[in-house]
């Protein structure tokens, strides 16, 4: 039985995490199938963007506890290379040349949290909840703060996962862990929408400037303007860059290329 389920809407591929029975827990499966979906994506030229979403009435409840979270049968430097998957997960994500929407409804809480605030952009449901609540079990929120410390301010998210809080969507919006609140029931429908116009976009424009944007992140301010610099020389290079500025100087749309 997949743990994953990928489906096309037009140019965007839509990943569905198909665990209910374990409310979508990440078992190293279902992160081996993440990482295989999401490549698989960013290498088919028909496809422009991602939504990664939840089947069942929870995002993700976060790493898989009963799952063998703590196994060593296999031995303790196998086990810690299964469980670094899903850091390799999160450092994935910003690398792909395709955006990567979240549609989040329900709880998305430790690993699902983390989750979220590695994708490019994120949809909430009004009645998501998301959080850290790792400390109450005796564990810390290790892999997960690498990507959330890239998106929420330092001493609020200290807070979130020292206290193993839970924050609510508007809340979510307010700290930056997502963009915006949904309708009621509407996460995917935005979500989708959203990445129908990412996918309305010149992929290789949006290909060139993502990996730019994320490689000049962490940066010194000087050294990120001379390799923004560089990628602004490829962008203007590449054969949409000719085609958006020619058809904004014949006010028609443009017809990309998508190279």
């Amino acid at each position: 039985m997949s743990v994953l389920s990928v489906s096309r809407d037009e140019a965007v591929a839509i990943l569905t995490l198909d665990r209910p029975e374990r409310r979508n827990a990440l078992s190293t499966e279902l992160v081996v199938a993440l990482v295989d979906a999401l490549l698989e994506a960013d290498e088919d030229p028909e496809v422009r963007a991602v939504v990664l979403a939840a089947t069942g009435p929870v995002f993700c409840a976060g790493g898989d506890l009963a799952g063998g979270l703590q196994s060593l049968e296999e031995g303790l430097v196998r086990a810690e290379h299964h469980r670094g998957t899903f850091g390799r997960l999160l450092g994935l994500i910003p690398k792909l040349g395709v955006p990567v929407v979240a549609a989040v409804h329900g709880d998305a809480l430790g690993g699902g949290c983390g989750l979220v605030a590695g994708c490019d952009l994120v949809v909430v449901d009004p009645k998501a909840r998301l959080g850290t609540p790792e400390v109450k079990v005796g564990l810390f929120p290790h892999v997960i703060a690498a990507a959330l410390q890239r998106v929420v301010p330092r001493r609020r998210l200290l807070e979130m996962v020292l206290l193993g809080q839970h924050i609510g969507a508007e809340e979510a919006v307010s700290i930056g862990l997502a963009n915006r609140v949904s309708a009621p029931g509407e996460a995917f429908a935005e979500a989708l929408a959203i990445a129908k116009e990412l996918a309305s976009k010149s992929a290789a424009t949006l290909a060139l400037g993502k990996r730019g944007f994320f490689l000049a992140a962490d940066l010194s301010y000087d050294q990120a303007l001379e390799v923004l610099n560089g990628r602004l020389t490829l962008n203007v290079l590449i054969e949409d860059a000719s085609e958006g500025i020619g058809a904004f100087l014949e006010k028609r749309p443009p017809e990309w290329k998508h190279r």
